[in-house]
């Protein structure tokens, strides 16, 4: 079976479906106190629910998104849940991650670094979606690319804040600690799989030119 031959794809949607299942469901109580980031800004739990429960829409439609057996079975489902990715998951959770993101009690440098991820995450979708109702897929598959590995870049940022912890708790005073290991993850988490993509796409043979032209054609039809 081709889908087999990426072997990425179950490994990826368990990891996925793991942090959803973990992050998500306090969230959906209401319950202020359960929420992992805590503001005294009265709007920030609102916002923060609209971008938690949206944000996991879009992660896992896009996991579906990616898969390229699915694309080239099912191009019609292909379209229809990548308008809910992003219809109902990227544009809700990317505008409200700009306020809170700008609201973040984590100090500054977390603050520049999530409204800049929420700028470029939001940016990197529409033009994947303009270049998709243009017909232009081949620039369409490397912006959803590029906003994928912003999608994700949640869990990656949780990563690099357990190892900034391990690294830094017996060395930065604890008053400093949670800004400090904010700072390091929201930065890190981002940008290092963004640059990691853009080598990727640079890099990728020439040879695939011609799998990714009859997927187009599939997508036309």
């Amino acid at each position: 079976m081709t889908w087999l031959r990426k072997p990425w794809v179950g490994p990826l949607a368990f990891v996925v479906v793991a942090f959803v299942a973990f992050s998500l469901p306090p969230y959906l109580t209401g319950d202020r106190l359960q929420s992992r980031v805590q503001s005294d800004w009265g709007p920030h739990y609102p916002l923060l629910v609209v971008h938690v429960v949206c944000a996991s829409i879009a992660i896992i439609t896009c996991v579906v998104q990616i898969w390229p057996w699915f694309r080239g079975r099912f191009p019609m489902w292909h379209r229809r849940i990548g308008r809910v990715y992003v219809l109902a998951g990227v544009l809700p959770s990317g505008l409200a991650g700009l306020v809170i993101g700008w609201m973040t009690p984590f100090g500054p440098v977390a603050m520049v670094s999530n409204v800049l991820l929420a700028v470029l995450w939001l940016t990197f979708t529409l033009l994947a979606w303009r270049a998709a109702r243009q017909r232009r897929f081949g620039d369409h598959r490397k912006w959803m690319i590029r906003s994928f590995v912003l999608t994700i870049s949640i869990i990656t940022n949780r990563i690099w804040g357990a190892i900034a912890f391990v690294l830094l708790a017996d060395s930065v005073p604890e008053a400093e600690l949670p800004n400090t290991i904010a700072g390091i993850a929201t930065w890190t988490g981002w940008t290092i799989p963004l640059l990691a993509s853009q080598w990727w796409l640079e890099r990728k043979p020439r040879r695939r030119a011609p799998a990714e032209r009859r997927e187009a054609l599939t997508q036309v039809g």
